[in-house]
């Protein structure tokens, strides 16, 4: 069981009604209430639950119904939280209450500041490095329109203005992030085709390869349910949806289409944990993914060493450039 689980299992507390788990950890915390529904962006978590036999909502919002309590685990992002209490609130009326629960190191007393917006709070217990906070509603809320949530910026690249749209906790939320720059100098190379953007975040390496080349065909992935969203809305945004299809992926092994290319700045963390098996499937398995002579692209900050998982399913790796702490990765099938 996971410390913020048991740190709620600790309350004396009359789990009454439906409750729903917001964004709650891969273990077996919903079988200790009446009745409970989950909440998760993380498709991987959702796979998990939905094979414990778990009623789980793989989504940007929650189920819209009635729930007598709200469990929040607190996400990594400050403003995601800010939009999950917007929605949470909504489903419950004035005097319920919602829990929030994390680590003391992810940020959980900055957190639970948050919740001043809504009612009276108070922390219930501090245990396993963990700590658990209670809101009572004040007030009806009504959630702000998605709109609302959603970052934009520009770039101006292939002599034209781009648009990126990003949803709170998103990748490149605000700006283009550093290795992604580090790449646009060489999508020019990419073959065209049908081509993969794994962890495709904000959509900004699939944007740019559509608007590049009209004929290419984009498939993004990515664990997270805002992010795919985000990338939808950013090709929605330049007029591109027709060049887009996205789908949710726990790993590179869930894709069954082989690609002309591949072209990822993969990620290395979920939530406030640093994570290497995603990247390091990826490097290992692109080559399965890919059509005869098909490419892979990858940028990755220079301390991760993934040249020698591609080395050894492609026989070679090629590095571009290392600069600004990162590496530009080439293989050729």
């Amino acid at each position: 069981m996971d410390a913020k689980s048991e740190v709620i299992l600790r309350q004396d507390h009359d789990w009454l009604g439906t409750t729903l788990l917001v964004n709650p950890p891969q273990d077996i915390l919903a079988t200790h209430f009446q009745q409970s529904l989950i909440w998760t962006w993380n498709y991987a978590d959702h796979h998990y639950f939905t094979h414990q036999n778990f009623t789980s909502y793989f989504d940007i919002v929650p189920p819209q119904q009635a729930f007598q309590q709200i469990i929040i685990f607190i996400p990594k992002a400050r403003q995601q939280l800010q939009y999950v209490l917007d929605q949470c609130a909504a489903l419950l009326q004035q005097g319920q209450q919602i829990f929030l629960v994390g680590e003391k190191k992810a940020g959980i007393e900055g957190a639970a500041k948050q919740l001043a917006d809504y009612g009276k709070y108070l922390k219930l217990d501090s245990a396993r490095h963990c700590q658990l906070w209670q809101l009572t509603l004040c007030k009806e809320h009504h959630a702000k329109p998605l709109q609302h949530w959603i970052s934009t910026y520009s770039l101006d690249i292939f002599q034209q203005r781009i648009t990126i749209c990003a949803l709170p906790g998103v990748f490149s939320q605000q700006h283009l992030d550093i290795g992604t720059a580090e790449l646009l100098p060489y999508l020019s190379q990419v073959k065209s085709g049908e081509i993969l953007d794994f962890g495709c975040g904000a959509g900004i390496i699939s944007i740019l390869l559509a608007i590049q080349n009209t004929n290419n065909s984009m498939t993004a992935v990515d664990i997270d349910a805002f992010a795919l969203e985000s990338t939808a809305r950013t090709f929605a945004e330049n007029d591109r949806s027709t060049q887009l299809k996205t789908i949710a992926i726990t790993d590179i092994q869930d894709i069954p289409e082989n690609f002309d290319a591949i072209v990822s700045n993969p990620p290395f963390h979920q939530g406030i944990k640093t994570h290497y098996q995603a990247s390091e499937n990826l490097c290992q398995f692109a080559f399965d993914r890919l059509k005869s002579k098909g490419e892979l692209w990858i940028v990755a900050n220079r301390f991760l060493n993934y040249a020698p998982f591609i080395e050894h399913r492609f026989g070679h790796c090629q590095i571009k450039t290392d600069q600004n702490g990162f590496k530009v990765l080439y293989a050729k099938k």
